[in-house]
This record gives structure tokens, C-alpha cells and sequence, in this order.
């Protein structure tokens, strides 16, 4: 089977495991500090600002709650995303509002955005889609701090993208999640990692992630009895251990090599499919010279793009949508308000196999079935 996602791992992972497991320390410990320290270096930002957590959608959770989402309130997000996100919302008690994207690029834009405020709106959380970062990313951030209302951006396909301006994803709102586990670009089997733009923010998340243990107690000041200990918030226990970590710096060192193979598969992909006129390749913007592919998709009608999918399956290439809409889902309660980009790229959207692991072979293997598919059609 040719997956559709597949991480890349080679000696370099595994003598850092290695060295881990000789320190008899595998716990959080200074390799997830090196981690987290050259995370928030690859994002250009404060080291401060950076705190790893067990997984994205952990991140999205404490993102919520950080923002002061609370029961009653309304948060922003798009259909066409994780299910953690909408998770992360309605378990804080609040209402998901499901803003509209461009079909083509599975983003939303400003209007999108700000047709969907109202006073009740307490966050936005906005996901730049398959590695595409999202153009009207710092006018959405404008809006939000206009509206005092907290932005938060689920980055985990876009590790290696940037704004037009130089920006890393997920660095323009107050809040900027990734996500680490073993279909993602950067994987270290799971794990995660959260931006905060306020001063001190991270330090609250910190507690929040590591069950409120704080290091300001008052307590056994003389330095005896120092298995007593204070908690300063009821914290969850969410960390990452030095066993990931030391992978996810190996992966890291990685990140420049696997985004130009992503792009070299992208760019192969739309060289050989493009006579297919019953097919759209991805919107340009994919390969500007700011996104990294994660998603590769292609786009056509409903019926040829299921009878499509069950093809390559079965004969052995993994194909898929991603993501589910979840305004169809009832846990959401979606408001019934018409979602038409939504819609129509759902039901014509599928991701081919993209990952840094793809073969030329591989490669090879996907564009002639999809050939011989077009010949029946």
C-alpha cells in the first residue's frame, strides 16, 4: 500500500532515542527543554513563548481555555477541520460558528470571518489548510484585536509555512498549536506544541500542562523536607517526554530537505496530471514560495471523485478527504447557515499520497492509475 501519510525516520532518530534511553532519564527533561528552545528558534520567536504538550489537540483544549472561552460563548472556526478543534470548543461549554472557505484552497478569508462575529463571539480559531497559509491571515489577527476577540491558529500542517511577511504560521494571533504525531510532516510519534503571544502566558500554560505544580511555594524554605510541594491551579498532566523530543530535534534538523521534497512531489504531480481536464489540480498558492505542502489534492465531480478513490484503494494507493465537515455532525449544532465553498469542496475534494517518503516509483504508481482511471470516464 502507497500511504497517503507516512513519516520519515532514519539512524539519526534512532541513535538520539538510543542516547536517551542510556541516561535512564526518558521523562521531560532537557532534551524536551532543547526541543521546545529550538521549536520556538525554527518559528523565529521568544523562547518563552513556546511550551510542548502530549498532543495538538491538548494544545487546542488549553488554547481555549487560555482565551477565556466560556459556557455560552461563540467561537469561529471552520467545518473543514480537525475534530479536536471542535472538541476543544464545545467542550468549554461554547457554541462552534462555522465560517465559509474558498472551495479551492479550503481557507477562509476575511470576510468569511468577520461575516460570523457577533457579540457573543469570544475566539476565533482558523486552520491553514494542507500547508497553505492562509492570505488574509494578519487581517483576520487585526480584526480579532479590534473586536477584543483572541485568535487562535491551528498550525499543524503548516510547520514550515510562512505569511507573505516572513511570519511563521501560527504566530500571528495570541495562540499557535502544531502537531507532531505520526502522519505529520515532523513527527515524533505524538506530541505537540503551543505558542502564546502574551508576556507570561506560558508560564500559566506550563502549570495548566503539568498538573499546576508551581516552583513559587513558600514552602520548606530552609531546603529540608523538600517532597513537600503547592498547587497553584488544578492542571492536567499533558507533557512531552525526552524520548519524542529527541526525535522531534532530529526532525527538525530535517525540516529544509523534507519541505523541498514535498514541494519536488507537488511539482511532479502537477506536471503529470495536468492534461486530465475531468481533474483541477491545487490552487497555485500551494507552491508560492511560502507554503510546504502537507495535503495534495485534487478536485472534481462528486461521482468521479468517489469511484476515483475506491479505484486506487483497491488497487493499493491510499487516498482520502480530510477533513470531515463537521457542521454535519450533531454534536456541533450547526446554526443551518449555507457554507457553499464548504460544500462543494467536500463533496469534490480527495488527498493524493503526500509525504517526504514517496518513491519515484511511488509517484509513478499513482499518476498511471489515475491515467488508466481516466481512460474509462
Amino acid at each position: 500500500m502507497i500511504n497517503v501519510f507516512q513519516p520519515e525516520l532514519g539512524e539519526e532518530e534512532l541513535a538520539a532515542v538510543k542516547a536517551v534511553m542510556a541516561s535512564n532519564w526518558t521523562g521531560r527533561g532537557k532534551i524536551t527543554e532543547q526541543f521546545e528552545a529550538a521549536w520556538a528558534a525554527h518559528l523565529g520567536v521568544e523562547r518563552d513563548r513556546v511550551v510542548s504538550a502530549t498532543c495538538c489537540t491538548e494544545g487546542l483544549f488549553q488554547s481555549v481555555a487560555a482565551a477565556g472561552v466560556k459556557p455560552g460563548d461563540e467561537v469561529v472556526i471552520t467545518s473543514i477541520t480537525f475534530v479536536g478543534a471542535g472538541n476543544a470548543v464545545v467542550a468549554a461549554g461554547a457554541r462552534p460558528v462555522f465560517a465559509d472557505v474558498d472551495p479551492r484552497t479550503l481557507n477562509p478569508t476575511l470576510d468569511h470571518i468577520a461575516s460570523c462575529l457577533t457579540p457573543r463571539t469570544r475566539a476565533v480559531l482558523i486552520t491553514h489548510y494542507g500547508g497553505i497559509a492562509i492570505a488574509d491571515t494578519q487581517a483576520i489577527a487585526a480584526l480579532c484585536r479590534e473586536r477584543g476577540i483572541a485568535l487562535i491558529e491551528d498550525s499543524a500542517c503548516a510547520p514550515a509555512s510562512r505569511l507573505p511577511d516572513g511570519t511563521a504560521c501560527g504566530t500571528a494571533g495570541d495562540f499557535g498549536v502544531w502537531s507532531f504525531d505520526s502522519m505529520k510532516m515532523i513527527s515524533t510519534g505524538d506530541g505537540g506544541m503551543i505558542y502564546s503571544k502574551a508576556p507570561g502566558q506560558n508560564a500559566t500554560l506550563s502549570l495548566d500542562l503539568y498538573l499546576g505544580l508551581g516552583t513559587t511555594s513558600a514552602i520548606s524554605k530552609t531546603g529540608d523536607r523538600w517532597w513537600e510541594f503547592d498547587v497553584a491551579r488544578p492542571g492536567r498532566r499533558a507533557i512531552m517526554n525526552d524520548l519524542s523530543s529527541a526525535i522531534g530535534l532530529e526532525q527538525l534538523k530535517k525540516v529544509g530537505s523534507f519541505a523541498e521534497r514535498r514541494r519536488k512531489v507537488a511539482r511532479a504531480y502537477n506536471d503529470r496530471l495536468k492534461s486530465h481536464r475531468w481533474l483541477k489540480l491545487p490552487p497555485a498558492a500551494l507552491l508560492d514560495d511560502h507554503s510546504v505542502p502537507y495535503f495534495y489534492w485534487v478536485q472534481m465531480s462528486p461521482s468521479n471523485r468517489n469511484t476515483l478513490a475506491s479505484y486506487l484503494r483497491e488497487r493499493q494507493v491510499y487516498v482520502t478527504f480530510r477533513y470531515y465537515p463537521l457542521h454535519r455532525l450533531p454534536i456541533y449544532q450547526h446554526d443551518g447557515r449555507d457554507l457553499p465553498g464548504t460544500e462543494q469542496a467536500a463533496n469534490t475534494t480527495l488527498l493524493l499520497p503526500m509525504h517526504q517518503g514517496l518513491s519515484e516509483a511511488d509517484i509513478d504508481r499513482v499518476v498511471s492509475l489515475i491515467d488508466e482511471y481516466g481512460r474509462t470516464i
